[in-house]
């Protein structure tokens, strides 16, 4: 039996928010793509299991992930979740503009932590990145406090030495002249 402290223990914070991808991020690696009714079947066990945000899917051609081709209509099935925040990953402009094309009222952008990862998932630089990402930002209004994302990075891509480094040490993928933080990627959608 586990027994949970009746005060947070030093340094730690009093509650942690689960920004669940798996929807998204992890349909988008399957091998054939998963039915849109499956999607909403497991974002609906989601949250009925009190996850309370849940990244859906991604705004992208279905070149680029043929698994997402059904972004809209699977966005279009769970909209009305009651007591869940339901964001949608948009890679640029145009993602943007389909996503808000059905409603959709939270947005994520991601940064690679690294110019190899960045090259290999966007094919462009992080610098480049950034410079994708500003239409997006500017056409969306960043919230005052919404949970931190991580950068996109994974396990066989390391800290390398093409890394930015944050002063303590973390990674950080910031672009000069743009005033943002990596750990506030999200964007709430005017509407």
């Amino acid at each position: 039996m586990i027994t949970l402290a009746p005060e947070p223990l030093d340094g730690l914070p009093s509650k942690v928010t689960i920004y669940e991808v798996g929807p998204r991020d992890g349909l988008q690696n399957e091998a054939h793509p998963v039915s849109a009714d499956t999607k909403v079947e497991l974002i609906g066990r989601l949250a009925d299991a009190g996850l309370g945000v849940i990244e859906v899917t991604s705004f992208v051609p279905a070149k680029w992930i043929p698994q997402l081709a059904d972004s809209g209509e699977v966005y279009d099935a769970v909209r009305d979740l009651r007591g869940v925040r339901l964001p949608v990953l948009v890679p640029n402009e145009r993602g943007l503009h389909d996503a808000l094309e059905h409603g959709v009222r939270e947005v994520a952008i991601f940064a690679s932590a690294t110019e190899t990862f960045a090259r290999k998932n966007l094919n462009r630089t992080i610098a480049e990145s950034f410079a994708m990402f500003k239409p997006v930002v500017d056409q969306a209004k960043l919230p005052d406090a919404l949970p931190p994302k991580d950068e996109s990075a994974q396990p066989e891509d390391p800290p390398s030495s093409d890394t930015p480094q944050h002063p303590k040490g973390d990674a950080k993928g910031l672009a000069s002249g743009w005033k943002a933080h990596y750990w506030e990627p999200l964007a709430k959608v005017l509407a």
